[in-house]
């Protein structure tokens, strides 16, 4: 009787690598000397006197030119302000239309495909029979 075997191939050096250990750089700082708080000044020394910079100046907000006469200036102001009004109060008027516009093209849309595909459907049961 044959007891059947198995053949185990010879096992295979694998070699492995060799990782580096990491290396870091550690942080340095150079040392803060504060000076002592009953620091003096030496004996025989003057204070040095120091002047501090002019602050700085902006120009005014405006160029220095003369304003309109008043007959320009109010149907100006006139027009800023009714075009503004106007703007505000159109701006929800046409959100609103613009939504209901885009409703109402999206339900003739949906219309138009649903009949497409009846017609599809029809014209493939009429060709089957």
């Amino acid at each position: 009787m044959d007891i059947p075997s198995i053949v185990i191939p010879p096992v295979e050096d694998i070699q492995t690598i060799s990782i580096p250990l990491p290396t870091a750089d550690v942080p340095s700082y150079v040392p803060l000397v504060v000076p002592p708080s009953d620091l003096q000044e030496p004996e025989g020394t003057k204070p040095v006197e120091t002047v501090e910079p002019p602050k700085p100046t902006l120009p005014p907000p405006f160029p220095p030119y003369p304003l309109p006469s008043t007959e320009v200036l109010v149907p100006t102001v006139i027009t800023a302000v009714t075009a503004v009004a106007a703007t505000t109060v159109a701006t929800p008027i046409i959100q609103d239309l613009k939504e209901r516009i885009t409703k109402f093209l999206n339900n003739k849309i949906k219309k138009w495909k649903e009949n497409r595909k009846k017609k599809r459907d029809s014209l493939q049961n009429s060709k089957k029979t």
